[in-house]
């Protein structure tokens, strides 16, 4: 199977990584810099679950041809055009794109462009970044992909893929419900995003601060009310894990807030805003959604003006 990897980011270059340390054929999309940054350095991951300097294909747009199998696509929310626009020439014949984005929303607007038939369900857990130099750091232990056909039959490029993931150091799972899957990622995703963002703390200051336990139990009972009305209800497991990540204390924070930080763009709208508008679609508590988005709004606002102060 020919795997291209859109980006070789922090997960992108983590996943990407650890499918080509395992013998797959991956060829990394990437910009001219950074190809010449794998080219001089090798694709250079720092983790506890070890270190890897990997020597990595890389392809850039100019150079994009048809040929692969499969399309593992990492990319920002508010990158979705562009980076359709990029694997575009990758898309022909059975090429299938696996999408690893945040959210679920993002599926309509693939289906739109390649077809829904081209189009698998995925998720990823895994805290990990992109170095300033170009060391994909990976912070804790957690790196699981959960992908599948979303009507979820057990197809052979499903297989396919499988295979290649087993040979691979990945935590993985080819699952039957991927959609149910991304939608138990989102209410997990939603609480952490709004609530670490709303705060600008990570869980273990939230949860120190006066009143924020509660903020976060109300958050949570309101994403799995959330779930239950537009999909179907979490699996208790699932809620078990949520809430043991989302209650104790620790550095756990969002990639959202790691953005506000630096003054990056976010996914406000295809995190917390997309979570808000099923809220009052079907008269759910939406308090701290509705507060973490406008909260989040602002910050963009005040981005897109200039005045963020300087790092």
């Amino acid at each position: 199977m020919k795997i291209l990897v859109l980006g070789a980011g922090g997960i992108g270059g983590y996943f990407g990584g650890r499918l080509a340390q395992g013998g797959a054929d991956v060829t990394f999309l990437v910009r001219e810099k950074r190809a010449a940054q794998i080219a001089a350095n090798g694709l250079v991951i720092e983790s506890p679950n070890g270190n890897a300097t990997i020597v990595a294909k890389t392809v850039t747009a100019e150079g994009m041809k048809p040929g692969y199998d499969l399309v593992l696509f990492t990319c920002k929310a508010y990158d979705l055009d562009s980076a359709m626009d990029a694997i575009a020439p990758a898309m022909t014949g059975e090429c299938v794109v696996v999408p690893m984005l945040n959210g679920i929303s993002h599926l309509e607007r693939l289906d739109a462009r390649f077809g829904k038939a081209k189009v698998m369900g995925g998720t990823c857990q895994i805290n990990v970044t992109l170095g300033p130099d170009g060391t994909v750091k990976h912070m804790e232990p957690l790196n699981r992909l959960t992908f599948g056909e979303r009507d979820g039959a057990q197809s052979p490029r499903a297989k396919a893929f499988a295979a290649e993931l087993a040979k691979s150091s990945i935590d993985w799972t080819l699952s039957p419900t991927i959609e149910q899957d991304m939608w138990e990622k989102l209410m997990f995703l939603s609480v952490l995003a709004a609530v670490t963002c709303l705060f600008r703390g990570n869980i273990g200051e939230v949860l120190s601060a006066p009143g924020g336990r509660a903020t976060l139990e109300r958050a949570i009972a309101a994403n799995i009310e959330i779930v239950a009305k537009c999909a179907a209800p979490p699996r208790e497991k699932i809620i078990e894990w949520a809430r043991g990540r989302l209650l104790t204390p620790g550095p756990a924070a969002s990639s959202m807030l790691r953005d506000v930080e630096r003054g990056n763009p976010v996914e406000a709208d295809h995190i917390v805003g997309f979570m808000l508008e099923r809220a009052r679609e079907h008269g759910v508590d939406e308090t701290i959604l509705a507060l973490a988005f406008a909260h989040l709004k602002t910050y963009e606002a005040r981005r897109a003006a200039g005045r963020l102060p300087a790092a």
